[in-house]
C-alpha cells in the first residue's frame, strides 16, 4: 500500500488469533493515542445480552458473523477509533476488504509456543475451542495464520507487555506515514 493512501486519522483495526491480546493491547493503544476503543465481540455480546459462547449455542455462528460484519462495517468507516476484531472476523472476505480499504489493519502476531501457554486462560470463553484436542487447536491456529495474511502492519507480541505492544504499534504507524 502506498504511503499516500495511508492516513493516520483512519481507524486502527487489530486482527490476530484469539487470545493474542487484541482487546488488552487495543485499550492501551486507544488510551495512548487518545482515541475511543471499540471491542466488536463485546458489542455483539451487549446486543444479544449474552456471552459469545451462548450466542453460538443459541443462534449459531452465522448469526454471530452477520452481526459482526454489520458492526465492523459501521465502525471501521468512522475515523479515529481503535477497533479490536474477534479472531474469526477476517474469515469473511467482505470484512477483510472493508477493513483494508477504510482502516489501518494491524496484525498482532504470536507464535504457537507463546500462544499455547494462554490456552488455559481463554478456553472457556472461546466457543471455537470447545471440545477440541491440542492437535485440533494447533491445526486451527495454523489455518488461521493464512486468514491474517492481509494487513498494513505486523507486530509480533510474543515477548511484549501490553504497553510495549501499543508503543510498537504507534512507532510503526509513524514509520508508515512518514
Amino acid at each position: 500500500m502506498s504511503k499516500q493512501s495511508i492516513h493516520i486519522g483512519k481507524s486502527i483495526v487489530l486482527i490476530g488469533f484469539m487470545g493474542v491480546g487484541k482487546t488488552s493491547i487495543g485499550k492501551a493503544l486507544a488510551e495512548q493515542m487518545s482515541r475511543p476503543f471499540i471491542d466488536i465481540d463485546l458489542e455483539i455480546e451487549e446486543t444479544f445480552d449474552m456471552a459469545t459462547t451462548a450466542i453460538f449455542d443459541t443462534y449459531g455462528e452465522a448469526v454471530f458473523r452477520n452481526k459482526e460484519k454489520e458492526l465492523i462495517n459501521q465502525h471501521c468507516q468512522t475515523p479515529g477509533r481503535v477497533i479490536s476484531l474477534g479472531g474469526g472476523a477476517f474469515l469473511q472476505e467482505e470484512v477483510k476488504q472493508q477493513c483494508m480499504e477504510n482502516a489501518l489493519v494491524i496484525f498482532l502476531e504470536m507464535g504457537w509456543d507463546a500462544w499455547q501457554e494462554r490456552i488455559p486462560e481463554i478456553i472457556d470463553t472461546r466457543p471455537i475451542l470447545q471440545n477440541k484436542s491440542i492437535e485440533e487447536i494447533k491445526a486451527l491456529y495454523e489455518a488461521r495464520q493464512q486468514v491474517y495474511a492481509d494487513y498494513h502492519i505486523r507486530v509480533n507480541v510474543d515477548t511484549l507487555q501490553i504497553d510495549e505492544a501499543a508503543q510498537n504499534i504507534i512507532k510503526s504507524l509513524h514509520q508508515l506515514t512518514n
